[in-house]
């Protein structure tokens, strides 16, 4: 059986799976990207009725997960009270229970801008409960705002809004306080018609350039690349075919054919573990966004193949070392799939040359 030319096909398809994987990520970014800062509306009513948070929806582009703290909050028909709170229509957001309960949102890509209308449970009130809305970037604070529904009543409805230059990709929507002087209200609301507003897409750039690394035969080794640009931003890294072809591949996580295993190929760090000597190669990152692409500089993974034993120094004690492996049978210095002399050969050389 060819099993060499087996796991040689194997490789084929999975590098071109993974081209293909990349470049339909990219295709998807580059539709999901508006070129233009322009006003996405959610109605809900596309939403699956009944169903509880979280859910995910998708309009124009951007996606907006929703879920919530507490009991939560479904999807019902704005018409579920018996009567339809002004501006309401179609489907809404409803709360699962009389307790508060915060509503989370999170995008698919950095805004600048969102509101929500909502109506609180008040009946026959003369003032209005506050709402409050909090945006943040990656987890990090950007900014608050509050409101009251203006006039006051029966389940009367707000616009609640929030707008930062500095932009960012999720909100917290929170029942803040009660009415001053109602008596007769709940801490709950529903809420419909969420508007955003996306920030202008900035090109995919390459923050911080990934260093070349080393590392002893069968050890691991790690690139790194931290990015800027407008997200979502994907990645790929890529190898060389062969040492200085200027050639470029790219990488799949899993095993590679020549003894070591790729994870992270799609993410900012990449991972070589039980690196071999096949690896010794340059490797680069292409990032992309929905408005450009870039790639990084290509640095090189350096084996050091006489550290036998990777101890991060070349002594007797890696021949000791080799020796013992080799008369166990399980020396395949130069993976051509046995153990001979030439393996004793090509270790003997590589001692001798030291580490590169």
């Amino acid at each position: 059986m060819d099993t060499c030319g087996q796991s040689n096909r194997e490789n084929q398809r999975n590098t071109l799976r993974t081209i293909t994987a990349f470049a339909a990520m990219i295709a998807a970014i580059a539709t999901a990207a508006p070129t233009t800062a322009q006003t996405v509306l959610f109605e809900f009513d596309n939403a699956p009725l009944h169903s509880p948070l979280p859910t995910d929806l998708t309009v124009g582009g951007i996606m907006a997960h929703f879920s919530a703290t507490g009991q939560g909050y479904s999807i019902q028909r704005a018409d579920t009270m018996g009567f339809t709170p002004v501006g309401f229509g179609g489907y809404c957001i409803y709360p699962s229970s009389v307790f508060p309960a915060d509503l989370l949102v999170g995008f698919s890509q950095t805004l600048t801008g969102f509101s929500i209308l909502y109506a609180p449970q008040e009946l026959g009130c003369d003032d209005s409960a506050t709402m409050r809305v909090t945006a943040y970037m990656d987890g990090a604070l950007v900014g608050t705002n509050t409101t009251t529904a203006d006039p006051p009543g029966t389940w009367p409805t707000g616009t609640l809004i929030f707008s930062s230059a500095q932009g960012f990709n999720s909100v917290v929507v929170h029942y803040d306080a009660r009415p001053p002087t109602c008596q007769d209200y709940g801490p709950i609301f529903v809420a419909d018609n969420m508007s955003v507003t996306p920030g202008a897409c900035t090109p995919a750039s390459v923050a911080q350039q990934p260093s070349p690394a080393s590392t002893c035969r069968s050890g691991a080794a790690t690139f790194s690349v931290r990015a800027a640009g407008t997200g979502p931003l994907a990645y790929q890294w890529q190898r060389e075919t062969t040492p200085n072809s200027n050639t470029f591949v790219p990488l799949a996580d899993g095993p590679t054919g020549t003894g070591s295993i790729i994870s992270g190929a799609t993410t900012a760090t990449l991972t070589i573990s039980g690196v071999s000597t096949a690896d010794a190669v340059r490797y680069r990152c292409a990032i992309a966004n929905g408005c450009g692409s870039v790639t990084s500089d290509v640095v090189r993974l350096a084996v050091c193949a006489a550290d036998f034993n990777c101890s991060g120094a070349v002594n007797s004690q890696d021949i000791f070392d080799f020796l013992g492996s080799f008369f166990a049978g399980n020396a395949d210095f130069n993976a051509d799939g046995t153990t001979n002399s030439q393996d004793f050969f090509d270790f003997l050389a590589a001692f001798f040359g030291g580490c590169p």
